[in-house]
C-alpha cells in the first residue's frame, strides 16, 4: 500500500495551480499538523470498533504494509522538520513501513534552507522533489513563483549537501511567452545539476486558476505573453526526449524522466492502481477498488478530526467497467505500457474481448504497438495520448 499525506499551505498560490493550498501563518499549520496526526493515530480506533458513529470502515488498515510516502502540497517545505518527524513517527506507529521505502516530500525554493534539508533527511525523507518549473525569472515572475533561480540553485545545493542522492526537479513547457530557446536554456540548466529525475509537464490552463481567467480574457493570444503554438509545444517535447536520453534520463512515463533505477516508485503505483490512502483535507484514497476523498475545506476537516467526527468524504465503489477503464488510461501513461495477461488475471476476461476493436485502430493509426505480453503507446501516440486514452473509456 502506498500513502499520500496532504500539506495544504503555500506562502502564496502561482498563476496556473488548481491544487488544494491556502496561504497560513505558522499557528494554523501547526494546528493542522496536529489534526493531521490524529487522524492518522485515528485509523487504530477506527480498526478496533472504536470509529464515530456512521463513519465509513477503514477496511482494517492497522499493520498494512507501506511501500512509499509522499508528501505533497502546497508546499510541504513550509512545515518545520520536527513536524515531518512527528508525521511520520505516527506513521509508523499505525502501519508497518518497509526500511526501504521511498519516502518523498515535496519542497519549493525560496522555503528550503540547509539547516531544514538537513531535518527533513534526519526525519526520514529520502526523496526530495524541487519545484524550478523554469530557469527564466521573467518566467518566474509571470508564473507567481516566490523564488528566484539563484534560490533553487541554492536549494539544490542544500538537498545534495544534507545527503538527498535522489532528487527530482519539476519543470514546465508551453509558458505564455516562452520560446523554443527559453526552455533549451532551463532544461540544460537543469541537466547540469544532474538530478535523479525530472518531471518536465506541459502547462495545461486549469479552470478556476488566474491563468484560466487571463486566458479567457485573450491575453495569452498575442504580444509578449502569446502561448507557443500546437507545432512549438511538440518541438520542445520532442528536443526535450532527446536530450534527456542523451544525458541518461530515460522517459518512463508521459511527462517523467529518470536514471535507470529512480523512477517515481509512489507514481508507479497510482499509475499501476496499487492501493493508497490519502491522510489530510482533499486527501484521496483507492481501497478495494472504493475511491473517496477528504473533503477540501481545511477548517472543516480540522474541526471534524478535532471533534472526533466522520470526516466529509465524497465516495465511489468502482464497477468493473470503471476499473477496466483505469487500468488502460493511467497504465498507458507508462512508455512500458500495460500487461496483456494481467488485464486478464485482474478481470477474469481478455484484453481482446473488452478493447480487441479499439487497440486494432490504433495499432493500424500507428498510435499503440503490441509486442509479446505488452500494448503501449507509440512515439506518436504519446504526443496525442489525450486522444488515444480517451477511446478507451467504456459505453462513451
Amino acid at each position: 500500500m502506498e500513502l499520500y499525506i496532504h500539506i495544504p499551505f503555500c506562502v502564496r498560490k502561482c498563476r496556473y495551480c488548481d491544487f488544494l493550498s491556502f496561504a497560513s501563518d505558522a499557528c494554523v499549520r501547526e494546528k493542522y499538523v496536529d489534526q493531521l496526526i490524529r487522524e492518522i493515530e485515528s485509523i487504530l480506533e477506527e480498526d478496533a470498533g472504536q470509529c464515530p458513529e456512521n463513519a465509513a470502515p477503514r477496511l482494517n488498515l492497522t499493520g498494512r504494509t507501506v511501500e512509499t510516502i509522499f508528501i505533497g502540497g502546497g508546499t510541504p517545505s513550509l512545515l518545520p522538520p520536527l513536524a515531518i518527524e512527528r508525521i511520520l513517527a505516527a506513521v509508523r506507529q499505525v502501519f508497518r513501513v518497509e526500511p526501504d521505502a521511498e519516502i518523498t516530500m515535496e519542497a519549493n525554493p525560496g522555503t528550503l534552507t540547509p539547516d531544514s534539508a538537513a531535518g527533513y533527511r534526519n526525519a526520514g525523507v529520502n526523496r526530495l522533489s524541487l519545484g524550478l518549473q523554469s530557469a527564466s525569472e521573467e518566467e518566474l515572475r509571470l508564473l507567481g513563483r516566490i523564488h528566484t533561480r539563484e534560490q533553487f540553485l541554492q536549494s539544490f545545493r542544500a538537498a545534495r549537501d544534507a545527503g538527498f542522492d535522489n532528487i527530482n526537479v519539476d519543470l514546465m513547457s508551453a509558458l505564455p511567452g516562452q520560446t523554443m530557446e527559453s526552455w533549451e536554456d532551463t532544461l540544460e540548466k537543469v541537466i547540469a545539476l544532474e538530478p535523479e529525475h525530472i518531471s518536465a509537464y506541459s502547462l495545461i490552463l486549469e479552470e478556476g486558476t488566474r491563468f484560466y481567467h487571463w486566458y479567457q480574457e485573450g491575453k495569452f493570444d498575442s504580444g509578449e505573453w502569446k502561448l507557443p503554438s500546437e507545432e512549438e509545444e511538440y518541438r520542445m517535447g520532442e528536443w526535450t526526449i532527446e536530450r534527456l536520453a542523451k544525458a541518461g534520463m530515460e522517459r518512463y512515463e508521459i511527462s517523467n524522466y529518470a536514471r535507470t533505477g529512480q523512477e517515481c516508485r509512489h507514481n508507479l503505483g497510482y499509475w499501476d492502481r496499487v492501493e493508497y490512502l490519502g491522510i489530510g483535507a482533499g486527501a484521496s484514497s483507492l481501497l478495494r477498488n472504493r475511491r473517496f476523498s477528504h473533503i477540501r475545506n481545511r477548517k472543516t476537516y480540522i474541526e471534524a478530526i478535532h471533534e472526533k467526527q466522520p470526516i466529509e468524504t465524497e465516495e465511489e465503489l468502482l464497477s468493473e467497467e470503471s476499473q477496466m477503464e483505469e487500468f488502460m488510461y493511467l497504465g498507458l501513461r507508462k512508455v512500458n505500457g500495460i500487461s496483456k495477461e494481467k488485464f486478464e488475471r485482474t478481470f477474469q476476461k481478455p484484453i481482446s474481448e473488452v478493447y480487441g476493436t479499439v487497440i486494432e485502430h490504433f495499432q493500424a493509426e500507428h498510435l499503440l504497438e503490441c509486442k509479446g505480453d505488452r500494448i503501449f503507446l507509440s512515439r506518436r501516440g504519446m504526443d496525442v495520448s489525450n486522444y488515444v486514452l480517451a477511446e478507451f473509456l467504456l459505453g462513451e
